[in-house]
């Protein structure tokens, strides 16, 4: 099993004929996932590495049944594209454009969840299930099948992170970027609550940073009960209050926000937290023999 998605996903991209969409799109396929269409309003009819592209989400859905969008469109354009998506009736929209206004994307946010959509990101590298489906920008070839979670706020630190699970020979049942930004699709509680119904899953990363309350909330998730061991590393312990670190939503203000409170959040909610990336795989191999 996985979450969110899997080899039965039939997956759509947005912006396929923009140079980064066509890219990626030939990554995913390459990482055998089922690409079935593409979007670029006006150039309905050609095709990308195979692909037909459609004009709107709706024809395309008409055509081909696609169920996960893929977002690949300039920021301006990103809030009318999600839309479009959830009013296409899509279940999954995993969108990777960064920079999109704050307004734009409560607004877009608001919407998908009124239409039951769900939506991972903005900002973000997308999702991985191992082996079935690759909808984003991650590089399919670190990632081998297996039973751990994993969630992050990070792109590049997931790839880290990744890596070094698989060269241990402990396999990924989903790996799921949920992004940066302030206003963002699931989170880390929204993940936790889909790796608790996976069987697949035995135990869950949580890759956090500076910024928000999103790690906190899951320590109070995992406080509360949550019955697969925890493995957590958070970036940004030498990060200066007040200034904003990479992603738009890490800012500490004050005390809150900062990568100590959460790393006591979390230790108090009975998560392991590694001290480096390096870190994380022996700790994942202890907490899975404890089980």
């Amino acid at each position: 099993m996985a979450v969110v998605v899997d080899a039965a996903s039939r997956v759509l991209v947005q912006g396929i004929t923009g140079r980064e969409g066509a890219f990626h799109t030939r990554r995913m396929l390459a990482a055998g996932t089922n690409v079935v269409a593409g979007t670029s309003p006006g150039k309905g009819g050609q095709t990308v590495e195979g692909v037909p592209v459609f004009d709107t989400v709706a024809t395309a859905v008409a055509a081909t049944g696609v169920d996960t969008a893929v977002v690949f469109v300039p920021a301006r354009f990103a809030r009318d594209a999600l839309l479009e998506a959830a009013d296409g009736g899509l279940k999954t929209a995993v969108c990777i454009t960064e920079g999109i206004p704050v307004r734009d994307m409560t607004e877009a946010a608001a919407h998908l969840a009124r239409r039951c959509t769900t939506l991972i990101g903005p900002n973000c590298p997308g999702i991985v299930t191992p082996g079935a489906c690759s909808a984003g920008i991650m590089p399919a070839e670190v990632f081998c099948a297996g039973d751990v979670g994993v969630v992050s706020r990070s792109g590049t630190l997931t790839y880290e992170i990744v890596a070094g699970l698989t060269a241990v020979g402990i396999g990924q049942s989903t790996c799921i970027g949920m992004g940066g930004d302030p206003v963002h699709g699931i989170g880390f509680v929204e993940c936790l609550e889909l790796f608790a119904g996976d069987p697949q899953t035995a135990a869950v990363v949580l890759v956090g940073e500076i910024g928000g309350d999103d790690e906190e909330r899951a320590a109070a998730r995992i406080r509360d009960g949550f019955a697969k061991p925890v493995v957590a590393y958070l970036a940004g312990f030498s990060a200066p209050p007040g200034r904003r670190m990479g992603h738009a939503g890490a800012i500490v203000t004050g005390a809150s926000g900062t990568a100590s409170a959460k790393k006591a959040a979390l230790e108090e909610a009975g998560v392991a937290v590694a001290a480096s990336p390096a870190e994380v795989a022996d700790l994942v191999r202890a907490a899975l023999r404890q089980e």
